[in-house]
């Protein structure tokens, strides 16, 4: 599969307490099957597949005190290069670039508020075979508090196009890759700003979502394998319906069923 364009969501993985439960968790809500294989070398990162194509993975934390978390990564050509741009526009990087034998090279950051991506410079391993798709990655948005300072620091380190929703309550931006038309036809993901309704003490983060065939049944199934929903199912006009849940372990995501 070609690689990612520097600034596109390529991958996301998950670290979870009890990687055994998050594999049955996740195995059953999105149909996904899984393979240690090579991967166990590197601390038992479990690649997961949807259809025989891989579009996430899951790991277990070596550290109580790391985040119960789904992480995002952004394609780049050069993770090295990248991270001296986030520091130069005022983010940070969590972890240093880091080879991953043949499959390529990560790295973690975080931006002016402290919203933590991933950085992956694909070798072997470019990214997602499957998206957009049923069980599989199909957005991200970054919940900021002050857009002020993260507007700029996503444009100007991964040189996004940006196109604001018409929504007089929302206030949300979307990116497009550089080189690209910004519009929603060309966006891969986007800033949203925290309101009144979420919780003070509620940190900048990134939200994954997954593409779904049925939102209000997949929230259902949530619940019944021990998950929980902190936003009920919803209409997102014209992109379809949505629902923000917490699996069995804490970890938060959010599921999209196209219109």
């Amino acid at each position: 599969m070609a690689e990612a364009a520097e600034g596109v969501p390529c991958w996301v993985d998950a670290m979870l307490p009890d990687l055994e439960a998050g594999k049955r968790f996740y195995g059953e809500l999105f149909q996904w099957t899984f393979d240690g294989g090579a991967e166990r070398e590197h601390g038992f990162y479990t690649q997961a597949y949807r259809d025989g194509r891989n579009v996430a993975a899951l790991a277990p934390k070596r550290d109580g005190r790391m985040p119960t978390v789904w992480t995002v990564y952004f394609a780049t050509p050069d993770a090295v290069a990248l991270c001296r741009r986030i520091r130069g526009a005022g983010g940070g990087v969590v972890r240093e670039p880091l080879s991953v034998g043949p499959f390529g090279t990560m790295a973690l950051a975080a931006d002016p508020e402290g919203a933590v991506f991933g950085l992956w410079q694909g070798g072997t391993h470019t990214g997602f075979e499957l998206q957009q798709s049923p069980g599989s990655f199909c957005w991200t948005e970054v919940y900021c508090r002050d857009k002020t300072k993260v507007d700029p620091f996503y444009e100007d380190v991964f040189g996004y196009g940006t196109t604001d929703a018409p929504d007089e309550v929302l206030d949300f931006r979307m990116w497009s890759p550089a080189g690209e038309e910004p519009g929603p036809q060309t966006a891969v993901g986007g800033r949203s700003v925290v309101d009144a309704s979420f919780p003070a003490e509620l940190p900048p983060h990134f939200l994954v979502y997954f593409n779904v065939a049925d939102c209000d049944a997949t929230a259902a199934s949530v619940v019944r394998l021990g998950g929980r929903v902190t936003a009920d199912p919803f209409d997102v006009a014209p992109y379809g319906r949505m629902a923000v849940l917490i699996d069995n372990q804490g970890a938060e995501f959010a599921v999209l069923q196209d219109v």
